[in-house]
Protein backbone atom coordinates (compact mmCIF):
# COMPACT_ATOMS: atom_id res chain seq x y z
CA UNK A 1 0.00 0.00 0.00
CA UNK A 2 1.32 3.44 -0.90
CA UNK A 3 1.74 5.64 2.16
CA UNK A 4 2.25 9.38 2.60
CA UNK A 5 5.39 10.73 4.26
CA UNK A 6 6.48 14.27 5.10
CA UNK A 7 10.20 15.03 5.36
CA UNK A 8 11.53 18.32 6.65
CA UNK A 9 15.08 18.88 5.43
CA UNK A 10 15.03 16.19 2.76
CA UNK A 11 17.39 17.68 0.19
CA UNK A 12 20.75 16.50 1.53
CA UNK A 13 22.33 13.92 3.79
CA UNK A 14 20.13 11.72 5.95
CA UNK A 15 16.91 13.32 4.73
CA UNK A 16 17.81 12.72 1.09
CA UNK A 17 18.69 9.09 1.76
CA UNK A 18 15.46 8.59 3.68
CA UNK A 19 13.50 10.08 0.78
CA UNK A 20 15.28 7.65 -1.52
CA UNK A 21 14.35 4.64 0.60
CA UNK A 22 10.71 5.68 0.88
CA UNK A 23 10.41 6.33 -2.86
CA UNK A 24 12.02 2.97 -3.63
CA UNK A 25 9.36 1.35 -1.44
CA UNK A 26 6.66 2.96 -3.58
CA UNK A 27 5.52 5.65 -1.15
CA UNK A 28 4.56 9.27 -1.73
CA UNK A 29 7.15 11.65 -0.28
CA UNK A 30 6.60 15.36 0.35
CA UNK A 31 9.86 17.15 1.18
CA UNK A 32 10.23 20.68 2.51
CA UNK A 33 13.62 22.38 2.65
CA UNK A 34 15.29 25.71 1.97
CA UNK A 35 16.74 24.48 -1.34
CA UNK A 36 16.00 21.58 -3.66
CA UNK A 37 19.59 20.45 -3.19
CA UNK A 38 20.17 16.94 -4.50
CA UNK A 39 16.50 16.09 -4.89
CA UNK A 40 16.91 16.26 -8.66
CA UNK A 41 18.06 12.66 -8.18
CA UNK A 42 14.52 11.84 -7.03
CA UNK A 43 12.01 13.43 -9.40
CA UNK A 44 9.23 11.42 -7.73
CA UNK A 45 9.56 13.53 -4.58
CA UNK A 46 7.14 16.45 -4.26
CA UNK A 47 9.34 19.32 -3.09
CA UNK A 48 8.44 22.71 -1.63
CA UNK A 49 10.82 25.51 -0.71
CA UNK A 50 10.41 26.14 3.01
CA UNK A 51 12.42 27.77 5.80
CA UNK A 52 11.24 26.32 9.09
CA UNK A 53 12.47 29.33 11.05
CA UNK A 54 10.75 32.00 8.97
CA UNK A 55 7.99 30.57 6.80
CA UNK A 56 4.43 29.67 7.64
CA UNK A 57 3.82 25.98 7.11
CA UNK A 58 1.90 25.38 3.84
CA UNK A 59 -0.91 23.33 5.33
CA UNK A 60 -2.63 22.91 1.97
CA UNK A 61 0.04 20.44 0.82
CA UNK A 62 -0.80 17.89 3.50
CA UNK A 63 -2.88 14.85 2.60
CA UNK A 64 -5.79 13.90 4.82
CA UNK A 65 -3.85 10.83 5.95
CA UNK A 66 -0.16 11.16 6.85
CA UNK A 67 1.62 7.94 7.74
CA UNK A 68 4.90 9.40 8.87
CA UNK A 69 6.93 12.54 9.51
CA UNK A 70 10.68 12.94 9.88
CA UNK A 71 12.21 16.20 11.07
CA UNK A 72 15.81 16.23 9.82
CA UNK A 73 17.20 19.79 10.21
CA UNK A 74 20.17 20.08 12.51
CA UNK A 75 23.22 22.14 13.36
CA UNK A 76 26.80 21.61 14.46
CA UNK A 77 28.02 24.67 16.33
CA UNK A 78 31.08 23.43 18.21
CA UNK A 79 32.43 26.27 20.30
CA UNK A 80 33.71 26.80 23.80
CA UNK A 81 30.98 27.62 26.29
CA UNK A 82 32.59 30.94 27.29
CA UNK A 83 32.46 32.16 23.68
CA UNK A 84 28.80 31.30 23.06
CA UNK A 85 26.25 34.08 23.33
CA UNK A 86 22.75 33.46 24.71
CA UNK A 87 21.26 34.21 21.29
CA UNK A 88 23.27 31.32 19.83
CA UNK A 89 21.65 28.97 22.32
CA UNK A 90 18.28 30.38 21.28
CA UNK A 91 19.07 29.87 17.58
CA UNK A 92 19.99 26.21 18.15
CA UNK A 93 16.86 25.68 20.23
CA UNK A 94 14.64 27.33 17.61
CA UNK A 95 15.98 25.20 14.77
CA UNK A 96 16.22 21.86 16.53
CA UNK A 97 13.30 21.90 18.96
CA UNK A 98 10.84 24.71 18.20
CA UNK A 99 11.03 23.91 14.49
CA UNK A 100 10.04 20.32 15.23
CA UNK A 101 7.17 21.54 17.41
CA UNK A 102 5.95 23.82 14.61
CA UNK A 103 5.91 21.00 12.06
CA UNK A 104 4.35 18.36 14.30
CA UNK A 105 1.58 20.72 15.34
CA UNK A 106 0.88 21.58 11.69
CA UNK A 107 0.73 17.90 10.71
CA UNK A 108 -1.00 16.60 13.83
CA UNK A 109 -4.50 16.31 12.37
CA UNK A 110 -3.28 14.27 9.40
CA UNK A 111 -1.17 12.08 11.69
CA UNK A 112 -4.10 11.49 14.05
CA UNK A 113 -6.27 10.59 11.07
CA UNK A 114 -3.89 7.69 10.44
CA UNK A 115 -3.68 5.09 13.24
CA UNK A 116 -0.17 3.68 13.44
CA UNK A 117 1.45 6.83 12.07
CA UNK A 118 4.94 7.72 13.24
CA UNK A 119 7.20 10.69 13.92
CA UNK A 120 11.00 10.48 13.86
CA UNK A 121 13.18 13.19 15.39
CA UNK A 122 16.97 13.50 15.62
CA UNK A 123 19.15 14.15 18.66
CA UNK A 124 22.89 13.64 19.19
CA UNK A 125 25.17 11.36 21.18
CA UNK A 126 26.35 14.51 22.98
CA UNK A 127 23.13 14.66 25.03
CA UNK A 128 23.81 11.44 26.91
CA UNK A 129 27.61 11.61 26.73
CA UNK A 130 29.13 14.85 27.95
CA UNK A 131 31.47 16.36 25.36
CA UNK A 132 33.40 19.62 25.41
CA UNK A 133 32.38 22.33 22.92
CA UNK A 134 28.88 20.82 22.54
CA UNK A 135 26.98 22.98 25.07
CA UNK A 136 24.54 24.68 22.70
CA UNK A 137 23.69 21.67 20.54
CA UNK A 138 23.49 19.30 23.52
CA UNK A 139 21.10 21.68 25.25
CA UNK A 140 18.88 21.98 22.18
CA UNK A 141 18.88 18.27 21.39
CA UNK A 142 18.28 17.42 25.04
CA UNK A 143 15.02 19.32 24.65
CA UNK A 144 14.25 17.22 21.55
CA UNK A 145 14.68 14.03 23.57
CA UNK A 146 12.32 15.36 26.24
CA UNK A 147 9.84 16.35 23.55
CA UNK A 148 10.05 12.84 22.08
CA UNK A 149 9.05 11.15 25.32
CA UNK A 150 6.34 13.68 26.18
CA UNK A 151 4.70 13.43 22.76
CA UNK A 152 4.99 9.65 22.70
CA UNK A 153 2.98 9.55 25.91
CA UNK A 154 0.44 12.16 24.83
CA UNK A 155 -0.18 10.85 21.32
CA UNK A 156 -0.32 7.13 22.13
CA UNK A 157 -1.83 4.87 20.95
CA UNK A 158 -2.47 6.56 17.59
CA UNK A 159 0.90 8.21 16.80
CA UNK A 160 4.30 6.75 17.65
CA UNK A 161 7.20 9.14 18.36
CA UNK A 162 10.84 8.04 18.43
CA UNK A 163 14.22 9.74 18.20
CA UNK A 164 17.63 8.81 16.78
CA UNK A 165 20.75 10.06 18.57
CA UNK A 166 23.71 9.60 16.19
CA UNK A 167 27.34 10.40 16.56
CA UNK A 168 29.21 12.17 13.77
CA UNK A 169 27.79 11.12 10.40
CA UNK A 170 29.28 11.67 6.97
CA UNK A 171 26.85 14.28 5.64
CA UNK A 172 27.19 17.78 4.13
CA UNK A 173 26.43 19.22 7.59
CA UNK A 174 29.57 17.56 8.97
CA UNK A 175 31.75 18.25 5.94
CA UNK A 176 34.07 20.73 7.64
CA UNK A 177 34.78 18.19 10.40
CA UNK A 178 35.70 15.49 7.87
CA UNK A 179 37.41 17.50 5.13
CA UNK A 180 40.82 15.86 5.41
CA UNK A 181 42.13 12.34 5.87
CA UNK A 182 43.60 13.35 9.23
CA UNK A 183 40.25 14.64 10.53
CA UNK A 184 38.38 11.64 9.17
CA UNK A 185 40.82 9.20 10.80
CA UNK A 186 40.71 11.03 14.13
CA UNK A 187 36.91 11.04 14.09
CA UNK A 188 36.80 7.35 13.21
CA UNK A 189 39.17 6.44 16.01
CA UNK A 190 36.96 8.06 18.65
CA UNK A 191 34.36 5.36 18.01
CA UNK A 192 34.60 1.73 19.13
CA UNK A 193 33.65 0.69 15.56
CA UNK A 194 36.51 2.86 14.24
CA UNK A 195 34.55 4.72 11.60
CA UNK A 196 31.98 7.47 11.25
CA UNK A 197 28.39 6.68 10.32
CA UNK A 198 26.88 7.11 6.89
CA UNK A 199 23.75 8.94 5.85
CA UNK A 200 22.35 5.70 4.40
CA UNK A 201 22.75 3.92 7.75
CA UNK A 202 20.91 6.61 9.67
CA UNK A 203 18.24 6.82 6.98
CA UNK A 204 17.78 3.06 7.20
CA UNK A 205 17.08 3.34 10.91
CA UNK A 206 14.64 6.21 10.36
CA UNK A 207 12.93 4.19 7.63
CA UNK A 208 12.51 1.32 10.09
CA UNK A 209 11.06 3.59 12.78
CA UNK A 210 8.53 4.99 10.32
CA UNK A 211 7.50 1.52 9.19
CA UNK A 212 5.01 -0.99 10.57
CA UNK A 213 7.97 -3.17 11.57
CA UNK A 214 8.55 -0.72 14.45
CA UNK A 215 4.86 -0.72 15.37
CA UNK A 216 5.53 -1.60 19.02
CA UNK A 217 8.15 1.08 19.58
CA UNK A 218 7.44 4.55 20.89
CA UNK A 219 9.15 7.03 23.18
CA UNK A 220 12.58 5.58 22.43
CA UNK A 221 15.93 7.29 21.94
CA UNK A 222 18.00 5.05 19.66
CA UNK A 223 21.76 5.47 19.88
CA UNK A 224 23.22 4.89 16.42
CA UNK A 225 26.69 6.11 17.33
CA UNK A 226 29.30 3.46 16.58
CA UNK A 227 29.23 2.38 20.23
CA UNK A 228 30.40 5.77 21.54
CA UNK A 229 27.64 6.23 24.13
CA UNK A 230 27.97 2.81 25.79
CA UNK A 231 31.40 1.32 25.13
CA UNK A 232 34.94 2.15 26.18
CA UNK A 233 37.54 -0.02 24.50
Amino acid sequence: MQKNYLLIGGSHGIGLELARKLVESGHRVIALSRTRGDLDQLPEVEHHIFDVLNDEFPASILPEHLHGLAYCPGSINLRGFATLKPEQFREEFELNCVGAVKIIQAALKSLKNTPGSAVVLFSTVAVGTGMPFHASIAAAKGAVEGLTRALAAELAPVVRVNCIAPSLTDTPLAARLLNSEEKREASANRHPLKRVGTAAELAGLADFLLSDAAGWMTGQILHADGGMSTLKI
